[in-house]
């Protein structure tokens, strides 16, 4: 790579460091009182999925160790957020499902950030931010393949 690309490649990833760090500040600000941003983003999953996840699914969707993810469903499961459940096929492994009380506390969070996210969508503009959606989530792909 040339010096030029390199000094590209490095901006880049300090602007992508910097925004992750403001977006989880600020939605660390606006989340219902204990819920992490982690936690949110776990339940905001299982909401959405039709199908019970497994730790070890989950931590691949989100590229952080089983470890960490054990870690964040023991705290959503000690709030009653989610049901964790032994796999009927292999005892071995668990399946993981958002309760109602989980259900809840994901929407009164959306609702929370629904304003944060809204203002940031507006001062960008729209096709600001419809621009740079497929750069980033070719990014996360490329990253995400690294990774494996």
């Amino acid at each position: 790579m040339t010096e030029t690309g390199n000094a590209l490649a490095v901006a880049l990833f300090s602007e992508i460091l910097i925004n992750d760090q403001l977006i989880r500040n600020q939605l660390s600000r606006v989340l219902p009182k204990g819920m992490e941003v982690s936690h949110f983003s776990v339940l905001n999953q299982l909401a959405r999925s039709v199908d019970e996840k497994s730790p070890a699914q989950l931590a691949q969707s989100f590229h952080v160790t089983r470890g960490a993810m054990t870690n964040t469903l023991r705290k959503l499961e000690a709030a009653g957020y989610v049901h964790i459940r032994p796999d009927w096929d292999d005892a071995r492994r668990k399946k993981v499902a958002i309760s109602p009380a989980g259900r809840r506390a994901r929407d009164v969070a959306v609702a929370a950030i629904a304003p944060l996210i809204g203002d940031v969508v507006e001062n960008l503009g729209e096709d600001k931010v419809r621009a740079i959606l497929p750069a980033l989530r070719s990014l996360r792909t490329r990253l995400g393949q690294e990774r494996e």
